[in-house]
């Protein structure tokens, strides 16, 4: 069985790092400590990194090429669940949201 590439699993470690830490794109949740939401039952945390998981894109040699826009994507998830006034642009398409089995 493979492994998942050095480059992913670094792409995991960091985005759990700074979710965890509550320095998660600051630019969009520096106001909002979204960390008790997030982890209250687990199935908020489940859906942030199922987020980043669909989002993530992996090339033929195994590098993330845009770890910043599958962050963003799971910031902005957690940003609605914060903030009722904020608007997902754009909207999550049904992909995004999927759960694995």
């Amino acid at each position: 069985m493979a492994h998942l590439p050095e480059d992913v699993r670094a792409s995991l470690r960091f985005f759990a790092f700074y979710l965890a830490n509550g320095t998660l794109v600051l630019d969009l949740l520096e106001d909002f400590d979204y960390r008790p939401v997030v982890m209250a039952h687990g199935s908020g945390l489940e859906q942030v990194f199922a987020i980043f998981a669909n989002v993530l894109d992996v090339n033929e040699a195994g590098e993330v090429t845009n770890y910043g826009d599958a962050e963003y994507r799971a910031a902005q998830w957690i940003r609605r669940c914060c903030d009722d006034s904020y608007e997902v642009d754009p909207p999550f398409a049904g992909w995004e949201l999927e759960l694995p089995l």
